[in-house]
């Protein structure tokens, strides 16, 4: 019965481009049109066409790591691409659309991201070895989307664009106190003390990274103006004359969103500026994928335009400045996949394939999901005066 019933959902999605997919009884069929060269996958697991249909996002992330689910070629950025660009076409199985709606509620009000649950879900990811993340990353081991004023940058030139268009938008002063909420393995705090004479704060809530964090401030001579915290953003006291967070605000989870916002209000004088950089979804609210929130993020959520602003109008901030970057995460995951794939031995080693698979599915639906599907990522600043910062953007451009 749910191999029938796989075939039809398929008939129904695939009409751009071709799959040839074979059954785990060793049937092979065909869908889409069939005078193009096909995607080749292969399923071997009994259970997966039942899986397919009621959990299409799970089942796929965990066969390619598992091996059960395989592709001709090992062609998953094909696989990715082609239900995708189907899917956002509109043939999307009814199946999956009644699972956002069930899902959404739970995921966006829920889930609860408290200190304790916090630190947990940061450790799944961040508290992975430094030295595997160091294979990919840029040498200022910068984790979010860079900046890319040309598509043919290099990683650390867009990368060091990134920080130095973010501190145009905080519009610093020297000796400005400076609060990076999720200061990562503190490069942004480096790049502002240093570039920019200011005295920051960064918090973290993973070990891994304040670790390499405080090592770094200390290589650096940093130590009078970059202090870095093992501790959790709710329990800081202020005021910070401006707040930059980068790459964070992913993990606060829709609960929390007003809670977040009231804290940054709270930290900051009345003429603070804060700069909000996150990934998000173009839609209306909609549930995160479950397999990387099972997998890579516990307790993420992408959140949308809509329900940030509107928490940001309820705790009494003023937006003065929103820009969305589109295809800006889409050139920084490829260099990030790229990377990787390099390095894959050294990643084995540290780990395992079934690892090495999972993250390959991450940074391969990742990347894809930035090209074909409505993410982007968004830089909210904001103030708790509408004079906190110029009227015009000429400010971010002509140096003044």
């Amino acid at each position: 019965m749910w191999d029938r019933l796989l075939d039809l959902g398929l008939t129904r999605l695939i009409q751009t481009g071709a799959l040839e997919l074979t059954y785990p009884d060793g049937t092979t069929r065909q869908y889409g049109q069939l005078d193009q060269e096909p995607v080749r996958a292969r399923m071997q697991d009994p259970a997966m066409p039942r899986g397919l249909l009621l959990a299409p996002d799970m089942t796929v992330g965990d066969g390619y790591m598992d091996g059960t689910l395989t592709f001709g070629q090992d062609d998953l950025p094909g696989f990715m691409t082609l239900i995708m660009r189907n899917r956002m076409a509109g043939a999307e199985p009814a199946a999956l659309d009644l699972w956002r709606r069930l899902a959404g509620p739970s995921q966006r009000w829920l889930a609860r991201n408290n200190p304790l649950t916090s630190r947990t879900n940061v450790a799944h990811h961040y508290d992975l070895s430094s030295d595997m993340y160091r294979l990919f990353l840029d040498s200022d081991m910068q984790y979010s989307c860079a900046y890319f004023t040309d598509p043919t940058m290099t990683l650390e030139a867009a990368q060091e664009a990134k920080k130095q268009h973010i501190a145009a938008k905080l519009c610093l002063r020297p000796g400005m106190r400076v609060l990076d909420i999720g200061c990562g393995w503190g490069g942004m705090a480096l790049t502002l003390a240093r570039d920019h004479g200011v005295i920051v704060t960064g918090v973290t809530l993973s070990q891994e990274q304040y670790r390499i964090g405080t090592e770094r401030v200390a290589a650096a001579g940093l130590q009078d103006r970059v202090t870095l915290l093992l501790q959790d953003y709710r329990s800081l006291t202020g005021p910070f004359d401006r707040i930059v967070s980068v790459g964070m605000f992913e993990h606060v989870g829709a609960a929390h969103f007003r809670e977040y916002f009231d804290k940054v209000r709270a930290l900051l004088p009345p003429d603070g500026v804060a700069l909000i950089h996150t990934i998000g979804t173009q839609t209306p609210p909609r549930p995160t994928s479950p397999w990387i929130r099972a997998r890579i993020f516990p307790g993420g959520y992408l959140p949308s335009m809509s329900e940030t602003v509107l928490s940001i109008e309820k705790a009494g901030l003023y937006p003065t400045d929103i820009e969305v970057l589109r295809l800006h995460y889409a050139y920084t995951l490829r260099h990030w996949h790229d990377r990787f794939n390099d390095h894959l031995d050294e990643v084995r080693a540290m780990y395992d394939d079934r690892f090495v698979r999972m993250w390959k599915f991450y940074l391969t639906a990742a990347e894809l999901s930035f090209v074909h599907e409505r993410l982007a990522v968004f830089q909210f600043q904001i103030g708790r005066d509408k004079t906190a910062v110029p009227i015009t953007r000429d400010y971010l451009y002509d140096g003044t």
